[in-house]
């Protein structure tokens, strides 16, 4: 014998199954075969362009970009100078008196490369022989760039001081 509750809850439980095989099963008007591609002149005249990405500007040239200079140098740190490796013992006075012997040194015509591999304190400078390549005014801290910028191709600077250190520059462009 089968209770009214019983046939609600049979009723109830056939509707969920229904119900819930439309979630997993194609529906019975939906064709299981694949639809064929529209005809190529079709899909050509149904397909939008696709939009072309803007160009990014190109780089400005070299004389849009400030005057350039090419220098080498001889930096010497001292205890306490911006990015001093720890081990310098140096004091201030000592390094501003090893930079004008550098100056001297290369007044009396020794190779600036070789100066640059025996005293400098600048690691990039002892590799690539105080060369520092091509570079703009804004590269580099103010006293650095007023000194090189001021100099002609093979002229020496003065002993200039910046937070680094000091620093003896050959402008070789």
């Amino acid at each position: 014998m089968t209770s009214g509750r019983h046939v609600f809850c049979l009723v109830a439980m056939t509707a969920c199954t229904v119900a819930c095989s439309g979630l997993t099963e194609p529906a019975p008007s939906a064709s299981i075969t694949p639809k064929k591609p529209a005809p190529a002149a079709q899909q050509a005249a149904t397909a939008a362009p696709a939009p072309t990405p803007p160009v990014p500007p190109a780089p400005a040239p070299p004389a849009e970009q400030g005057e350039m200079a090419t220098a080498a140098h001889v930096l010497v740190a001292y205890q306490g100078a911006l990015r001093a490796d720890p081990s310098i013992s140096r004091s201030k006075q000592d390094a501003q008196k090893r930079a004008g012997e550098v100056l001297a040194r290369a007044r009396k015509g020794e190779d600036f490369g070789k100066l640059a591999d025996e005293m400098s304190d600048d690691p990039s400078a002892k590799r690539n022989h105080g060369s520092l390549g091509r570079f703009s005014k804004t590269q580099m801290v103010p006293a650095f760039s007023d000194a090189t910028f001021a100099l002609k191709a093979g002229e020496l600077s003065n002993v200039i001081e910046t937070p680094f250190g000091f620093h003896v520059i050959k402008r070789t462009e």
